[in-house]
């Protein structure tokens, strides 16, 4: 069994003066809440075996904050271009490519696209994935080839507002 956790970016400044929306970096909150809901997953799931993050600056800090939590190096990060804004078919060509050997794997990325593949994986429908939010599940199968038509699996959906 595997497991698959996405996250959409934490919350993003639109007042920062950078001339394009990649470079957007994350405001006081998402500063905030990216430790603490890296954390929070942290409990829930013990180990992560590698995080494949958009490019744009808003994902990778985020993933590296779930990187810190994790004890991974900034470096072990994949930075995948083809998840920005990327629609829901990009995730699935991007998981199917995935190493056999990493059993947990951390996708973080943006909206409208996550929402829409996560709304696309289990019976479980989002409205929308708020920032930070964090959306796993288990897929039954050993090769990520066959995540396509493997079953999946919801095991939990967290969010900053979400008070446990």
């Amino acid at each position: 069994m595997k497991k698959l956790i996405l996250i959409r970016h934490a919350k993003s400044s639109w007042s920062s003066g950078v001339e394009t929306d990649f470079d957007r970096p994350l405001n006081d909150r998402g500063v905030r809440d990216a430790p603490v809901m890296a954390m929070r997953l942290k409990e829930r799931l013990p180990q992560v075996d590698a995080i494949v993050s958009s490019a744009a600056k808003r994902t990778m800090t985020t993933a590296g904050y779930f990187a810190e939590a994790y004890g991974l190096k900034s470096a072990a990060i994949v930075r995948e271009p083809r998840l920005y804004h990327a629609p829901p078919q990009t995730f699935d060509e991007l998981i199917v490519q995935l190493d056999d050997q990493l059993q947990t794997v951390i996708m973080c990325a943006h909206n409208p696209g996550i929402t829409e593949f996560v709304n696309g994986l289990t019976q479980v429908r989002l409205d929308n994935m708020p920032t930070c939010a964090v959306f796993a599940v288990e897929v039954a199968t050993e090769r990520w080839q066959d995540f396509k038509t493997a079953a999946k699996s919801f095991l939990f959906f967290d969010y900053p507002k979400n008070v446990l």
